[in-house]
């Protein structure tokens, strides 16, 4: 194992509870990035500010080699109301680090420093872009950092990501070769009827009836229309529809998710949402109308640099605490757009048990301190591996 000392790990802890306590949804991360550009700064790293509004990306040189690599970490909170009663627990109604992002963000700040400080010497030659991006949670950060020029700004050979896990003990890495993480698409389907006195149904068209088969129906769309080897997960997560006792609905409005690893299981889905609406519709009298909104596509590891995270994770936590054989997961994750601009590779760090409500998007979870140490040992595993002295 190779964990570098870190004589300033308190300061780290330090660091990330402050950014737990003030939590900042997308877009908005202005007190994190200050936090970030200030950290770089101190420890003699160049930063530029500015992709997607509250994005930072500092650089480190060092050599001649002209190979470079991107560490990214995302930095914005979640919508959702803390229920943990710890000192560092939120201090923003309605707001708060369900995610582990402010261990994310203090995790790269952390190797920043190492490797800044100690740059004669650790064994690397080139270029290393510590991009800490905004906007991961739905409203793709990645994609706009892309667009405003993140890798014409910042040239880069490959690009790595990391996120902690709960249910995974902490020492312990996972590194897919290939898919991580779903693609997802939403869905919002209106279903138009005929409102009517509740006690007089037949002079109407009731659309929670027609929205309430139409809950049942689609959950036979993945179990009879998908291969049973190919993975899909179809989800209807809201129901709306009526305000009063006594009256049946003119309208309902349902809402949802898609989640596959594969664009054409996506689009096969998505047919069969539109058939079996048209069916109800039939059954029912009613008009129903379905939209799709694609949003993150599938996460995939490309296989180079999953074998260097997989020597990287090695060199970190041990090769019998690197698991490879772990089932990929059906939540979705921004990093995949950068993933289909360069090769690269997202990795997942044990979080601890999980238990007791500490799991991802629960208003009882917090991020692992324990983690941070190995974390950073993992970023400059990283560095090291992937731009060694030739």
């Amino acid at each position: 194992m190779s964990v570098p000392p870190l004589p300033f790990l308190d300061e780290l802890i330090g660091i990330r509870r402050d950014i737990h306590a003030h939590p900042e949804l997308a877009y908005q991360e202005s007190r994190t990035s200050d936090i970030v550009a200030r950290e770089l700064a101190r420890y003699g790293i160049e930063v530029h500010r500015g992709l997607a509004g509250t994005g930072v990306v500092g650089v480190l040189r060092k050599g001649r080699s002209g190979r470079s690599i991107g560490l990214r970490a995302d930095m914005d909170a979640l919508p959702l109301v803390e229920k943990n009663d710890f000192p560092h627990r939120s201090q923003v109604q309605g707001c708060m680090h369900a995610c582990g992002h402010d261990g994310h963000t203090t995790m790269l700040l952390g190797a920043a420093r190492h490797l800044a400080e100690n740059i004669d010497a650790i064994d690397f030659d080139g270029v290393v872009h510590f991009i800490f991006q905004p906007a991961e949670e739905s409203e793709g950060g990645a994609l706009r950092m892309i667009e405003e020029g993140l890798f014409q700004q910042f040239p880069m050979d490959a690009v790595y990501g990391l996120h902690n896990w709960p249910g995974i003990p902490v020492g312990e890495m996972v590194v897919h070769a290939g898919p991580v993480m779903a693609g997802t698409c939403t869905f919002e389907i209106r279903v138009r009827g005929r409102g009517c006195h509740a006690g007089m149904p037949h002079q109407g068209v009731d659309t929670i009836l027609a929205g309430a088969q139409l809950v049942q129906a689609l959950q036979t769309v993945v179990a009879r229309n998908v291969h049973p080897c190919e993975s899909a997960v179809l989800s209807v997560t809201q129901f709306h529809s009526g305000e009063a006792w006594n009256i049946v609905p003119d309208d309902a409005v349902l809402r949802g998710t898609l989640r596959s690893f594969k664009p054409e299981v996506l689009e096969q889905v998505e047919r069969a949402i539109e058939r079996i609406a048209g069916g109800v519709a039939a059954s029912f009298g009613a008009q129903i109308t379905v939209e799709f909104n694609h949003r993150y596509p599938p996460t995939i590891n490309s296989a180079a640099e999953a074998e260097l995270c997989r020597r990287a994770a090695t060199a970190t936590v041990g090769a019998a605490a690197v698991r490879s054989n772990e089932l990929p997961s059906m939540g979705a994750e921004d990093f995949s757009y950068m993933l289909l601009e360069k090769p690269g590779c997202y990795v997942w760090l044990g979080n601890g048990p999980g238990t007791g409500g500490c799991t991802l998007h629960n208003p009882h979870y917090d991020f692992n301190d324990s983690a941070l140490a190995l974390g950073v040992g993992y970023w400059v595993n990283v560095v090291k591996t992937a731009l060694p002295c030739r």
